[in-house]
């Protein structure tokens, strides 16, 4: 299968790092590299380098190339899709799919923050203090998702954080956005999807029906502007929209407001 998600760029350049890290020599490495390539383990595409992204460690029987995707994986901000079968990863796999529809069909409509908030963090989303995901807003890859403190998701937004969503402090998200880990191989027959993790660093501000695509990294206090298609990397502090989220101007770099997500009427969000 070829199934993957996003890892790192210039992969095979840092070999002898992950080599140490290891206690290999460099050149078994590169061997173990090499067969990871030719056994749809591990993907190069032009500089990017992407690993299986169901987790197939059981399956690789050379052992330096298992090592290495164990290691690889675990540095993706992700919980990668298990092998299913008759075993306990399906069945916590099946049980958190159930919670996540759980919240998406009923509980993301229940006009009390806290009852939402506690549906998240059960299902294994790491929510920070002051920080609100208001009604109507969907879920994906609840295990996943990262939200810092006072930081807000407003109404009716779509967040898929299946690749990973790492949600920095003090970052306000508009309503009717939407957050996209993947998408899927064009050119392939099988249509095999292609994620990658999203970061959005702390101050950012998406406005209104913003499309945050796989990859993308918002950096510290940049401004996503309304309709706005990004899925590349955004310098701190900058203001993109339009096609192409072409610059805009900048913001100030001493931001310390407080968005302000949860208060006294969070009940109504």
């Amino acid at each position: 299968m070829k199934h993957r998600v996003f890892h790192s760029n210039d992969l095979r350049s840092r070999l002898s790092d992950y080599a140490k890290r290891l206690t290999c020599n460099e050149e078994a490495l590169a061997e173990a590299y090499d067969y990871m390539l030719a056994n749809d383990i591990l993907f190069d595409e032009g500089a990017r380098s992407s690993i299986c992204s169901v987790n197939i460690e059981p399956l690789i029987e050379h052992l330096l190339a298992r090592r290495f995707y164990a290691m690889l994986r675990d540095e993706i901000p992700t919980n990668l899709v298990p092998l299913y079968g008759k075993n306990w990863v399906t069945l916590k796999d099946r049980w958190l799919r159930a919670w996540e529809q759980a919240y998406n069909i009923l509980i993301n409509k229940i006009p009390s923050h806290h009852v939402r908030i506690w549906w998240l963090r059960a299902g294994g989303a790491k929510i920070g203090k002051g920080s609100s995901i208001w009604r109507n807003t969907e879920v994906l890859g609840v295990e996943n998702l990262v939200l810092g403190d006072d930081s807000v998701i407003a109404w009716h937004c779509q967040v898929d954080a299946r690749a990973g969503l790492i949600i920095g402090d003090h970052v306000a998200i508009a309503s009717h956005v939407l957050i996209i880990a993947g998408s899927h191989d064009l050119t392939a027959p099988e249509f095999w999807s292609v994620s990658a993790p999203i970061y959005i660093d702390d101050y950012a501000w998406i406005a209104s029906r913003a499309l945050i695509g796989h990859g993308a990294r918002i950096g510290r206090g940049a401004v996503v502007t309304a309709n706005t298609l990004v899925a590349k990397e955004i310098a701190p502090y900058k203001i993109v929209g339009g096609s192409g989220a072409k610059p805009m101007g900048e913001r100030p770099q001493n931001l310390n407001y407080k968005v302000g997500g949860k208060g006294l009427f969070t009940l109504f969000h």
